[in-house]
Order: structure tokens, then sequence, then C-alpha cells
């Protein structure tokens, strides 16, 4: 039986889909089948060519029902549910259909205000500080920013992902 994960949150461009492709990819890399699941209906899929991972349109909520199903009966796959922004129900749905959730959240005051609601309406998931600065000074920003989380909600707070650059 597959295991799932989503990356949901309120907000856009916090890293949803970046994290979900590098999770799909990272999951690979230690010799686990995973799948990338796009569910987000305003995006484009992106190309499966030169991925080690399956790549699934689920963009309706009759394919993402589909979808899941038939990993759910893959043994030893993970699938990866890639949410998308304002899209409160869609993010309900992913959320009862996960084993895992994640909140990507970037150092912004928007996007902590935003995730402490997220972390509030989604009582299992983790908030994940995404695409963090890796610069001595911007780091030191954004971790007063993490200071501001309430302490109810520190047990969720995973540790950051930093920002690559090109």
């Amino acid at each position: 039986m597959a295991e799932i994960i989503c990356i949901i949150g309120t907000k856009g461009g916090t890293g949803k889909t970046t994290l979900s492709h590098m999770l799909s990819h990272g999951l690979t890399l230690i010799g686990r089948r995973a799948a990338c699941v796009m569910t987000d209906e305003y995006r484009e899929p992106l190309r499966p060519e030169g991925r080690r991972y399956v790549m699934a349109d689920a963009r309706s909520a009759e394919a993402r029902e589909k979808v899941v199903e038939t990993l759910r009966e893959l043994p030893g796959w993970v699938g990866v549910l890639d949410g998308g922004a304002n899209r409160t129900d869609t993010d309900i749905a992913l959320y009862d259909l996960s084993d895992i959730v994640l909140l990507p959240f970037r150092d912004s005051p928007e996007d902590i205000r935003t995730v402490l609601h997220d972390l509030e309406l989604f009582p299992r998931a983790f908030a994940i500080p995404s695409q963090w600065p890796k610069n001595r000074w911007q780091r030191d920003a954004a971790d007063r920013l993490l200071a501001c989380i309430p302490a109810d909600y520190r047990t969720r707070l995973l540790d950051p992902v930093f920002a690559q650059s090109a």
C-alpha cells in the first residue's frame, strides 16, 4: 500500500510545486518508487522527460480519486500530491486522502500569518520553511520570523529547506 504525502497551503508562491518535485526525486534516490501528482487545475503539467519519478495529472476531483486509488494498491510507492493556492475545499480533500501533510511557507510575515491559519485548519499537518535563505543576514531575519510562531505549533515545525541558486 502506497503512502500519500500532500503538500498544500492557502498562499501561493511558497514552494509547493518545487518541494513536491524535490521530495519525489529524493525518494527515488533512496530507492523508493514515487509519483508526483499534480492537482492544481490552473497549472500546465510539467514534462516527464528526464525525471526519475512518475508524473500524474490529477487536476480534477475524479482524476485525483482515481490516481490515489491506483497508488494505494502499489506496495512500496509514495505518492506526493502537489496542491495549489487559494483552494481550501481542495486542500481539505487532499488532507483527507493523505498520510502526511506538509505546509510550506517562506520568510515573510504574510507567509507566517497564512501558515498559522493553515496549521489551525489542518491539525495533522507540519509546517516546513521552504526556500529558506542561506545568506547569514537574511537567515537571521528569517529565523526571527520563526520565533514569532506560537509555542503550541513549534512541535509541528520542521527544519528549513534552504534555497538553492542555479
